[in-house]
């Protein structure tokens, strides 16, 4: 007895001390993946010549095509294993002439207010689109007062994003379905029209774009969409009190063609151990057209092109296969990720771990985990080795648009998540352009995201019968 009990405190024993050495092993190899993004980075450079070189990436567009170009170059310099294009079917919609829109108060009393069309609004007619408003705070208002309070008339989607939730995607989850699937529950009601307050919680001059639906709405019932700022917003609503039937005109001149032919852009290093079990990183090539993308999503291509060159740099070869994935069209359609996700699933491959940046290239605060409780754990128990570089948010939450559909049972989702507060300020507007993003910021996310990479490879999924590190 005396004998067994011995050996128990002897293994007990030596596994903290292998657990205690890896510890050590990682934090170093940690310490060398951060030395490297922030002496020597590359991503700060990628998105200077995405941004200043090409500039908004909207799907279907030529910016988009010299993006695809851009990026597998790169890839190609890195010595990968493999790089390659994976051809999707996107949708193409061009914004046309500026839009132009004012208030009017009574007759020739106006003043201009800053709008946008919303991506894949109709256009107004050729001489614009002048009605009376009706205020609504959500889609739920429309049911109240009804067609013969909406018909003929412009619906003024007016609820702000919350902005005591300290969480800001959450407080733009709260009101972007007005902006989604505003048009096609308005025309319902026989609205003309939509204008929609945008997505930010700073009060500025901006209008914010972003994705809209009509769903099943007849092409001849479908209503132009625009957004407007949050100070014309408020100017709006305000003159509204005053002069309930002033009118509202807008002029947009957006497009949509036939679907074109874009790619997901892919680089891969093979596995050692577990080449056909793959891990990915990766962000959405496209953007919006009023800025440049560089926060959405230019920081998360760069980011995990990035991981990929500081595994090379640093000669680190994966036991899985690790693959970045530059997905197209995930602002107005998702199909780069879809597409992604269906040949994988042709091809049979296995997917044990995925991860995105798509929040913008914000100082990192750690990561959002889509997976089971044994699996989240592991991944929380790494929190000490973030910690030094101030590191501190392992929560479970979703991983990403993009990786979405790569979800089913034994594959673990996670998102990079940065400081969220000054997001919105940029997001779809014309402000998310090069200068707002911080060199520094922008490397230590690729950095947190090689190092999770680096630790998912090293020590695998629950799922995996994967070997004990040494």
């Amino acid at each position: 007895m005396r004998n067994l009990l011995l050996l128990l405190i002897a293994l007990i024993f030596s596994s903290e001390v292998i657990s205690q050495k890896g510890h050590v092993e990682d934090s170093l190899i940690i310490k060398n993946i951060f030395d490297a993004a922030l002496l020597d980075g590359k991503s700060y450079d990628w998105l200077d010549y995405l941004s200043n070189e090409i500039g908004g990436r909207l799907s279907g567009s030529l910016e988009a095509e010299l993006a695809v170009k851009y990026t597998e170059a790169e890839l190609n310099k890195l010595g990968l294993d493999k790089v390659w294009l994976q051809p999707v079917m996107v949708p193409k919609w061009t914004r046309g002439v500026a839009e132009y829109a004012y208030i009017q108060t009574a007759p020739g009393i106006s003043s201009t207010t800053n709008i946008c069309a919303l991506g894949g609004s109709v256009a107004t007619p050729d001489g614009g689109l002048k009605a009376q408003v009706v205020e609504v705070s959500g889609i739920e208002d429309l049911e109240k007062i009804g067609r013969a309070g909406i018909e003929g008339k412009i619906v003024f989607y007016n609820r702000p994003m919350q902005a005591n939730l300290i969480n800001t995607f959450q407080s733009y989850g709260g009101c972007v379905d007005q902006r989604y699937a505003g048009a096609m529950e308005a025309a319902k009601y026989g609205a003309v029209g939509v204008v929609v307050r945008s997505m930010n919680l700073r009060q500025d001059d901006l209008p914010h774009t972003g994705s809209m639906t009509y769903g099943d709405t007849p092409v001849n019932l479908r209503i132009p969409a625009c957004a407007i700022s949050t100070n014309g917003a408020d100017y709006l609503s305000s003159a509204l009190k005053l002069k309930p039937d002033l009118a509202f005109y807008f002029k947009q001149n957006c497009r949509t063609y036939e679907d074109v032919q874009s790619y997901n852009v892919i680089g891969e290093i093979t596995g050692s151990t577990f080449p056909n079990q793959y891990m990915i990183v990766g962000g959405h090539l496209d953007s919006w057209d009023l800025g440049d993308g560089s926060h959405d999503d230019g920081a998360g291509c760069v980011q995990s092109m990035e991981v990929l060159r500081l595994f090379k740099k640093l000669n680190y070869k994966p036991k899985h296969s690790i693959r970045v994935v530059l997905f197209m069209n995930e602002e107005n359609g998702l199909r780069g990720g879809t597409k992604y996700a269906e040949e994988a699933k042709l091809k049979g491959e296995k997917h044990v771990f995925a991860l995105e940046s798509d929040a913008g290239g914000f100082t990192p605060r750690g990561f959002t985990v889509d997976a089971d409780s044994a699996n989240f754990m592991q991944i929380k128990s790494w929190t000490s080795l973030f910690e030094p570089y101030l590191i501190h948010y392992f929560e479970k939450g979703g991983g990403g648009a993009d990786i979405g559909p790569l979800k089913e049972d034994g594959i673990v989702l996670a998102g990079l998540r940065p400081d969220t507060q000054r997001y919105f300020d940029h997001h779809h507007a014309a402000s998310d352009t090069f200068d707002a993003v911080n060199k520094r910021e922008l490397e230590l996310g690729g950095a947190a995201m090689a190092s999770l990479i680096y630790l998912m490879d090293t020590y695998g999924t629950k799922t995996e019968a994967t070997p004990i590190k040494n």
